[in-house]
């Protein structure tokens, strides 16, 4: 008996020491999920870790209050302001940054009590920091550290006597920093990669459950699980911008960068597609093709009778190897020896043939061909990330699929980068900036010292703020917005969390060291509630400094909504680049782009010379991404006009669904060489043609609307696919593949028309091509 209870109550615990770690597990995933690579985290701790230090020696030392807030903000600033990927230019930064901290306090202790002169160094010195940007990562950090500097200054009233003091004080910071960014938390760009390798694997991974749960999704469930998918897709997307921005500094050999950035490329698409041809097959009973839009406009639903879920023996397989596919994408090469993952990965990679897959409708039977793509893709990114695998255990399709991959891996020659010509004098965006901010900043300086005589920097540190990393009006009012939300919750916090600190100082402290990481870690994020956090943090300074009071929180309010209305005023005044210029300049750039890769591709496709497809898809992509960035003020819950929030999404996840197309053309276009099955057609040119007019035609528009352009439509490319005409019926033929490809970006092109304006000529009917005789 006592053997009996014994057992049960260990089993007792071990269920709830499972149950805990199923949890920690869950809340991991979460975080990483919302954190390619620990980014922000890392960033985070980092700060954090150099404030503690900073505040834990100089409490040693026995400072006043005041020197333990200008420490903390100084190692703060020091922290964040170091930009520079690799460790000797960090150093080097360092370093220069101690002497513009040290020049910048002098400057605001001696000028501080000449009002007149002090506001109008102030304002030049905005200048020079937001001038500095166009020197790169380093002349952005000086730049922040030199404003910032200035404003503690401000802050803690250091006058010339106590100037000698508070040198010690920001060499400390700067030590403490040093300490805390070679010592305690120490980054490297080969690190950051290697992360952001890990996190695209998961997200890839997550991407494919995602899949998993679209098979089995209920009428109930299925719009949920849709949205998940979208979601997960444009996550993968964003990781793999993130490698494609660190893959430079991260990769000392050039050609394993291209060699990794084709890879990431490779998965991202097969995943892509793999995602577009199950909702296909979830529609196909009812004879309806799944639209890609329904992978990038929120809001779309699945074709009506696509709700039901997939039971049938095809489809429990087709379970079963995608939980595979997910296995082999999580798991490491060192951890892969053995028969089974060599067995998953064999029959996975056969239905690349024909003969291979099961016997099920044509539309389920593509989604397992798109399964054997996305294993091959999955081989190449695991050799690309884990180094040459065991093949001892591979099937001929398998080694058919390693071949191809070696062969790709063979051909990938260094390209060199086209030099653009940068703008000058006013047109340069940071020479604007420089001037816009510095206009804001006056303007600040005198209503904030209306408002009031001691704390009027608030009014210029908004303006400040309001203006980094925005490029037009829209996004500076947006960004003001959000800045007087995040002030206005943080006061109402900062009430509350005073009163219950009172006079207890180091519990102050704790809540500013919470602040800070909560401030860094949400930043890149949710501007609001980062300013929440930074409202909150600076309400437990003044309570060290013995200066709240519920008014000081209220004219914080105040500064910050004035300092918010002047970068505005600037902004829309002085040199303005309104939204829908910037828009329509982002817009042309992305249609451009993809005129260059649907073109090349249709060319290599139709027999032409072989072009770096893989460069071109992914500038398609960061054109993508900025346009999408920039329309964030259009769609902006605030913005007053409807129809253009509702338009902008309609257009941007039309271009998503274009990019995606034109990415999958790409893709084929480069296995052109390598595959045999595969072969060039030069009638397809005559296909693509029109397609890349149109494309240009809105590009034209876009940029001049008075411009005397149209769109041309012709009969739809689908027909093709009949028997007689280009198409081939056997899976891997160039005729067949692209051709639905092509159909649907020419429908997403057209369809761009509409919400553009551009006119349609519907009076075209002779054929696209002509039929085979």
């Amino acid at each position: 008996m006592l053997d009996e209870i014994t057992a049960g109550h260990g089993r007792e615990h071990s269920g709830v020491r499972t149950a805990d770690r199923s949890v920690r597990a869950k809340l991991w995933d979460r975080i990483a999920a919302s954190d390619p690579g620990l980014l922000r985290l890392t960033t985070a701790l980092r700060i954090v870790m150099s404030v503690a230090l900073t505040l834990a020696v100089l409490a040693f030392l026995r400072v006043d209050v005041s020197h333990l807030v200008a420490g903390a903000m100084t190692a703060m600033a020091a922290t964040y302001g170091v930009r520079d990927k690799q460790r000797g230019p960090q150093a080097l930064t360092l370093a220069l940054g101690l002497l513009v901290a040290l020049v910048s306090v002098s400057l605001g202790a001696l000028l501080n009590p000449l009002v007149v002169v002090g506001d109008l160094f102030f304002v030049a010195l905005i200048f020079g920091a937001v001038y500095s940007r166009r020197f790169g990562e380093r002349g952005t950090g000086l730049g922040v550290i030199a404003f910032q500097l200035y404003f503690i200054s401000v802050f803690v009233h250091v006058t010339p006597e106590t100037l000698t003091a508070m040198y010690g004080t920001i060499v400390i910071a700067f030590a403490c920093s040093t300490v805390a960014r070679f010592a305690l938390a120490p980054h490297s760009p080969e690190g950051i990669l290697e992360r952001l390798r890990q996190a695209f694997r998961a997200r890839l991974a997550q991407l494919i459950d995602a899949q998993i749960e679209l098979l089995d999704a209920g009428p109930d469930d299925v719009d949920d699980v849709l949205e998940d998918l979208r979601v997960r897709t444009a996550r993968l997307d964003e990781t793999a911008l993130m490698i494609q921005g660190r893959l430079e500094d991260g990769t000392p050999d050039p050609a394993v960068a291209r060699q990794l950035q084709r890879r990431i490329a490779d998965a991202e698409i097969a995943a892509e597609r793999l995602g577009l041809l199950l909702l296909t097959a979830r529609s196909a009973e009812q004879a309806k093709q799944a639209d890609t839009l329904t992978l990038h406009l929120p809001g779309a639903h699945l074709p009506p009778g696509a709700e039901l879920p997939m039971r049938d023996a095809p489809t429990a397989a087709l379970r079963r190897d995608l939980e595979s596919l997910r296995l082999l994408v999580l798991r490491p090469a060192r951890e892969s020896t053995g028969m089974a993952l060599a067995h998953v990965r064999n029959r996975l990679l056969g239905y690349r043939e024909d003969e291979k897959l099961p016997d099920a409708s044509p539309a389920v039977q593509d989604v397992f061909r798109g399964l054997g793509e996305a294993t091959r893709a999955v081989v190449g990114l695991r050799t690309a990330l884990d180094g040459p695998q065991d093949e001892s255990d591979d099937s001929p399709a398998t080694t058919r699929s390693r071949e191809e991959l070696e062969a790709e891996d063979a051909v990938i020659r260094g390209t060199e980068e086209a030099t653009e010509t940068e703008p000058t004098g006013l047109r340069r965006g940071t020479t604007r900036a420089a001037v816009q901010v510095s206009v804001g900043s006056a303007l600040a300086i005198a209503g904030g010292e209306l408002l009031s005589g001691q704390r009027w920097y608030w009014a210029v540190v908004t303006c400040w703020l309001v203006f980094i990393n925005t490029s037009s009006t829209g996004e500076i009012l947006v960004k003001g917005y959000r800045r007087v939300l995040g002030t206005v919750l943080g006061v109402v916090a900062g009430v509350g969390l005073a009163g219950l600190v009172g006079p207890r100082s180091w519990t102050a402290f704790v809540l500013v060291l919470l602040f800070i990481f909560a401030m860094w870690y949400f930043a890149p994020v949710s501007y609001t509630l980062m300013s929440f956090f930074v409202t909150g943090a600076l309400g437990m300074l003044y309570t060290l400094l013995h200066t709240y009071s519920v008014d000081v929180l209220v004219l914080r309010i105040e500064e910050t909504v004035l300092g918010a209305a002047c970068g505005v005023i600037a902004a829309a005044f002085v040199l303005p680049v309104h939204t829908d210029f910037r828009t329509n300049e982002l817009l042309a750039d992305v249609l451009d782009r993809l005129a260059d890769v649907t073109r090349a591709a249709v060319d290599q496709l139709s027999g032409g010379p072989p072009t770096d497809l893989l460069d071109m898809a992914r500038e398609l992509d960061q054109a993508l991404a900025d346009l999408r960035e920039s329309t964030r003020p259009l769609t902006h819950p605030i913005s007053p006009q409807r129809s253009r929030r509702n338009t902008a999404r309609y257009v941007v996840a039309l271009l998503e669904t274009c990019a995606y197309h034109a990415r999958a053309l790409a893709a084929t276009a480069e296995l052109l060489p390598l595959k045999p099955s595969i072969a060039a057609d030069p009638r397809l040119r005559e296909v693509g043609s029109r397609i890349v007019r149109n494309i240009e035609a809105i590009a034209a528009h876009v940029t001049d609307p008075h411009a005397k352009t149209e769109v041309m439509t012709g009969p739809s490319i689908a027909s093709l696919l009949k028997p007689g005409t280009l198409a081939t019926p056997r899976w891997g033929q160039v005729t067949d593949r692209v051709l639905r490809q092509l159909q649907r970006l020419d429908e997403a092109v057209l369809g761009l028309a509409r919400p553009l304006r551009v006119p349609v000529n519907r009076g075209q009917d002779e054929p696209a091509v002509k039929p085979v005789t």
